[in-house]
């Protein structure tokens, strides 16, 4: 990260357009909220319950102030990992890709008990529905996942969407499920997209390693800048924001606003529908806005 870097560079110039942008996300309908892999699992890649509890509490805030949730969640491979007791050490000498695949194949279902357990503590019905980015692509099959989504939320459920990892294998690899919540989100006409994640927001460097690194509190025109900023982040560098700032752009250019924050933060949702500084948001592009 260049020594200038400075949150005012990167961020808006104009407070005004910040302060609506977090008013139209505090009063959204209709909310996608997506969990990364570090939002629900431990240090040994394990799903970890306390995670996913806290993220169903956070969930519930939303859903008892009457807002449609659709959640999109990733975990599947830590559940089968945790189940089978596959640790890193195993993976010496095999296919990464196949091993997370199968393992997904076996977590998946762990995850959505783990879920329904989890919301019926509040007497919320949840639904599982698994798609891969060529769902998404082809008109036909996505009217029919839009279709399905309109008439779960109709009747108060809250689907929980992953990516089929079993035959789909960009998610494993870079993150796919972020450019799927975005895909969702603008499909849905969603009013606000959350993605959580391990760190509190986007930061002018990796807070992990970086003392000095400063969170990003709003990006409007700072956009092409944020991106020299996180490079070519990956899962291991830099907490996959990159692909989380892709989406959440894509999100933003489409009139929505949206919001990376941290997933361990105290009541995070229910901050956000507080209209409070929350993360890095994400200010919607208008009609008004240069192309």
């Amino acid at each position: 990260m260049p020594e200038d870097a400075s949150v005012e560079r990167v961020g808006t110039a104009d407070p005004e357009r910040v302060e609506a942008a977090r008013r139209e996300a505090a009063g959204a309908d209709r909310v996608i909220v997506k969990a990364g892999t570090n939002s629900l699992t431990d240090a040994d890649s394990r799903l970890d319950r306390v995670k996913l509890d806290k993220l169903v509490a956070d969930v519930m805030d939303l859903r008892e102030r009457g807002t449609e949730v659709v959640l999109v969640s990733s975990g599947a491979v830590g559940a089968g990992t945790g189940r089978l007791d596959v640790g890193p050490e195993s993976r010496d000498g095999v296919d990464s890709i196949a091993e997370s695949q199968a393992l997904s194949t076996v977590g998946q279902g762990l995850l959505m008990r783990h879920y329904t357990q989890s919301f019926e503590r509040f007497d919320q019905d949840v639904a599982q529905i698994l798609v891969t980015g060529t769902d998404l692509d082809a008109p036909e099959r996505f009217d029919n996942f839009t279709n399905t989504v309109e008439k779960l939320l109709s009747w108060g459920v809250v689907p929980v969407v992953n990516e089929n990892d079993a035959v789909a294998t960009d998610e494993l690899r870079i993150g796919d499920n972020d450019m799927l919540s975005a895909s969702i989100a603008i499909g849905l006409d969603a009013d606000l997209l959350v993605t959580l994640t391990d760190v509190d927001g986007v930061y002018t460097g990796n807070p992990k390693r970086d003392a000095d690194a400063e969170l990003i509190e709003a990006v409007d025109d700072g956009y092409e800048r944020l991106r020299e900023i996180v490079g070519d982040g990956t899962a291991t560098d830099f907490g996959g924001i990159r692909t989380k700032v892709e989406g959440a752009h894509d999100v933003s250019r489409n009139g929505i606003p949206a919001i990376i924050a941290g997933s361990a933060e105290r009541d995070v949702l229910a901050r956000i529908v507080a209209g409070k500084p929350t993360g890095t948001l994400f200010v919607p592009e208008t009609g008004d806005d240069d192309e």
